[in-house]
Order: C-alpha cells, then sequence, then structure tokens
C-alpha cells in the first residue's frame, strides 16, 4: 500500500511541474532572419521557410529613414566594403559614349519637280549606292508632256516666223524654262530641241551621289510635286553623337581634341573636334548631346555603330570615388556612406568629372568621409525591400 501511495506522489509532482513550466521568455528587442533571405523574418527560433538554414538572430536598432543596418552575415555574405574617400589627382580625359549618325548636313532629298507617275525606278533598295548622275526613275507627267508640245511648238514658229513682229525667241526661252523647272537637264531639253520629238516618259536623274536612306516611292505610284523620290546619305563623313552628364559639361573642353574610338575597329583612332553642344538639357535625364565630326573618307564606318569619344581635359585635384560606388537614376547621384558598425546612410552627391574607373565628386561628400564601394547596389535592394520604398525618391537635388 505505502509503495502505490508514493508512485501516486511522483505522478502528482511531475504533472505539477509540467503544469507549473515557464514558457520562454521573448526578446522583442530583437527578432530572427535568415542571412540568405532577409525577408524572412520571424519572433522565435527555427528554420528559414525558403532554404532550411538557421535563423539568426539579429538586434533590433533605431535607424533614421534614410538608413539600414546590417548584421555581421549579411555584410559578409553582400560583400558590402567601403573606402575612406580622399582628394587625389583624376584623370586627364573624359570617355563618352556614343553612336555614329549621318552627317545631317550631307543628306539630300531629290524630290520630284511634277506631278505624274512613276513608270520606273532603277534603284529599289534602302542602302543602294547612287553615284551622281545616275538614272534614278522614268515618269510619266501630262504636265510635262504638255510643256514640251509647248517648246516644239515654240520653236518650230520661231523657224518659220522668225520675222514676224512676235518674239518667238521668248517663247522658246520661257518654254525651255518650265522645262528645266520640272527639273529636265539642258542636255535633254537640247536633244529634244534637235529632235523635235517628245517623249511620254521623261527619265530623271540624280544630283547628288550617296547611299540610300529612304525610298518612299514604288513603281505605278502617282507623285505629287515635291514628294520625296529618294534620301541619299554622303558618308564621307559622320556625326558621333554622345551623351553627357550636365554636371559634366564645365569640365569638358569645347575646343580641345577629340579621339574616336570603336569597338567595331580595335585599335581604330580618328581625331575630330567637338563642333555641336545641344543648349538644351533633358529634363527626364538631365543628360545633353554632344556632336563630333567623324571623317570617314574610306567608308568603313557605318551610322548605328558605337564609338567611344575621348575628350582631352587638364588634370583636376578633387574627391573621387570608383564609378560603381555612385547610383544614378537619371534624376540624381546618391552613395552610401558608413554612418556606424554596420550602418550605412544614403547621401545625394554632386559628380562630375570621370576618367577610367574614377569619378569626381563634387558636393555632397567631404574628405574623410567613409563611402561603400563595393555592394552599393546590394543596399539600394535590401532598403527597398525592407521598406518599400527607393531610397532616393523624394529627394531634391537643389538640396546639396
Amino acid at each position: 500500500m505505502k509503495k502505490l501511495i508514493s508512485l501516486f506522489a511522483i505522478i502528482v509532482s511531475v504533472f505539477s511541474a509540467c503544469n507549473n513550466k515557464q514558457p520562454a521568455k521573448i526578446d522583442k528587442d530583437a527578432y530572427y532572419t535568415c542571412s540568405m533571405h532577409p525577408q524572412v523574418m520571424q519572433d522565435k527560433p527555427g528554420t528559414c521557410p525558403i532554404c532550411h538554414m538557421d535563423l539568426i538572430i539579429v538586434k533590433k536598432t533605431a535607424s533614421a529613414a534614410d538608413e539600414i543596418i546590417l548584421n555581421e552575415e549579411q555584410v559578409r555574405l553582400g560583400n558590402i566594403q567601403a573606402d575612406t574617400i580622399r582628394n587625389g589627382n583624376i584623370g586627364d580625359k573624359t570617355v563618352l559614349t556614343a553612336t555614329l549618325n549621318s552627317d545631317e548636313t550631307k543628306v539630300n532629298s531629290i524630290n520630284a519637280r511634277v506631278m505624274g507617275r512613276i513608270d520606273r525606278l532603277y534603284f529599289k533598295n534602302v542602302g543602294d549606292y547612287v553615284a551622281k548622275g545616275s538614272h534614278l526613275y522614268d515618269l510619266y507627267s501630262e504636265e510635262l508632256n504638255n510643256t514640251k508640245q509647248e517648246f516644239i511648238a515654240a520653236l518650230e514658229r520661231k523657224q518659220q516666223l522668225d520675222n514676224s513682229i512676235i518674239d518667238f525667241g521668248a517663247l522658246v526661252q520661257s518654254a525651255k524654262t518650265k522645262l528645266l523647272l520640272s527639273g529636265m537637264s539642258e542636255a535633254q531639253v537640247a536633244a529634244l530641241a534637235k529632235s523635235g520629238k517628245a517623249s511620254t516618259l521623261t527619265s530623271f536623274f540624280s544630283g547628288a551621289a550617296g547611299y540610300i536612306t529612304e525610298l518612299p516611292v514604288m513603281e505605278g505610284q502617282y507623285v505629287a510635286e515635291g514628294n520625296t523620290i529618294v534620301k541619299l546619305a554622303d558618308l564621307s563623313t559622320l556625326w558621333a553623337e554622345a551623351q553627357v552628364y550636365a554636371s559634366q559639361l564645365n569640365n569638358i573642353d569645347k575646343d580641345g581634341v577629340a579621339i574616336i574610338q570603336s569597338p567595331d575597329f580595335p585599335g581604330l583612332l580618328i581625331s575630330g573636334k567637338i563642333d555641336f553642344v545641344n543648349p538644351e538639357i533633358a529634363t527626364d535625364t538631365r543628360v545633353n548631346l554632344i556632336r563630333v565630326t567623324v571623317p570617314n573618307s574610306n567608308g568603313q564606318l557605318k551610322p548605328g555603330m558605337p564609338a567611344y569619344v575621348l575628350i582631352k581635359n587638364k588634370m583636376t585635384n578633387a574627391l573621387t570615388l570608383p564609378i560603381n560606388a555612385v547610383l544614378r537614376d537619371g534624376k540624381m547621384n546618391v552613395v552610401w556612406v558608413k554612418s556606424g558598425k554596420n550602418s550605412y546612410k544614403i547621401k545625394m552627391v554632386t559628380t562630375g568629372l570621370e576618367s577610367g574607373d574614377r569619378i569626381e565628386i563634387k558636393s555632397g561628400l567631404q574628405d574623410g568621409d567613409v563611402v561603400v564601394t563595393s555592394g552599393a547596389y546590394l543596399l539600394n535592394s535590401e532598403y527597398i525591400f525592407r521598406n518599400g520604398a527607393n531610397p532616393m525618391a523624394g529627394h531634391d537635388m537643389n538640396n546639396l
């Protein structure tokens, strides 16, 4: 009987101990997250539902609206690296990306001088080369045919009635002028006067040389006076058009030498000069356009090819950073600055000269600031994920 009483006492004590067990305390000043998937946040230990790694504890800390705090594991995995910004010399050249385009001053538009129907085209493909004087097209025109007949009739009357009081020479000259204004050449008019017979078709020839860039007509089509028949581009010179940030304009020597390079022709260097700077800055991207005329006598360069424009400048002593440290969205430039242990704050900067992999910082930072040089894009993405907004939004460049 005593044994039964003792066993009952043990069972009662076990249940009592279980009922008196205190629940695990939850640290309200920390949370658990995955080092690989920081979007996972829990208030107790466990495993990541995505990769099943053990969650790590992270202490909650108050941070400013434009600041982000990471743990040691996140810094390591994100390869977040920072360096102290110092004054130094930046290179004596600016490298701009550009595109080769046709020289618009050497684009010729050949238009119809008289209304009619195109009976035949002798060049039918965009990109074909047309030499000066080439036969372009034949046109059937009632208006032009009537003018031809007037010219022939005036010539006949001049020969038959040359001694009359009527000045048939003036009539002949008037009819000839109409033919020339309609696009016929002196040689064609002379041949018409010699034969005295007018063909129903009139041939037209190119007054310029170049490659066809536009051919908006086809055989059998009626054209009105002034309609474009073909556009020809002389590619003996091209335009290298490059975009440059407004903040860089003051650092570019507009009278300096520009060197053109094309990745399609390694080792090829062509000298040119800046002959145009767009006076208007694009409001959405804050970039400007500069243009360099490029000689292309051998025709190896083609419109549409990519190119680099190297503009020589004076050596500048300034605060500089690696280009990848600066984040740009077309409206502003920002960097991430280390504000404490594993804490980073975003700052807007004004940039200047670019040379190689370095960029000048004109304002927004000072000598001695510790700036993130590797992992800036990851910090930006992490901030957006945590806060649901881009840290660059709502800032004003005018506050710099």
